[in-house]
């Protein structure tokens, strides 16, 4: 692991994050105009939040989705509940173009998922 940050992974020479989503960072149109590939990911699940729909009005992210309502969550009352989706090993400069297609109703936290890996993930803002 690089530095303490348990989500930072060193593959080969280059740093990765761990990402997880559950809404449109999954769509290959917009893995390939955020990050310029497409990324490989596997199942999880972030636990103790529900998820809601929240409506999109930037231009460039109704574009790049092609969807006017995405998802989004928030924490859940109930422990029980969970939001399934995929969690990414990306680069530290491919966060930063996550944090650029996210608009302001979102923003990124570290979450524990149900596979116990700490990952970055949006949530509501």
């Amino acid at each position: 692991m690089v530095g303490a940050l348990p989500w930072v992974i060193r593959m080969s020479d280059e740093p990765s994050v761990l990402l997880f989503s559950y809404g449109t960072l999954q769509l290959e149109r917009v893995q390939l105009e955020s990050f310029g590939r497409l990324l490989d990911g596997e199942d999880d699940a972030m636990q103790g939040y529900r998820q809601l729909l929240v409506e999109i009005t930037d231009p460039d992210v109704l574009r790049k989705s092609g969807q006017k309502f995405h998802p989004i969550v928030v924490p859940s009352d109930d422990a029980h509940d969970e939001v399934a989706g995929k969690v990414f090993r990306i680069t530290p400069d491919e966060l930063a173009a996550a944090d650029g297609y996210e608009v302001a109703d979102y923003k990124r936290v570290a979450v524990r998922l149900r596979s116990g890996r700490q990952a970055w993930a949006y949530v509501q803002a």
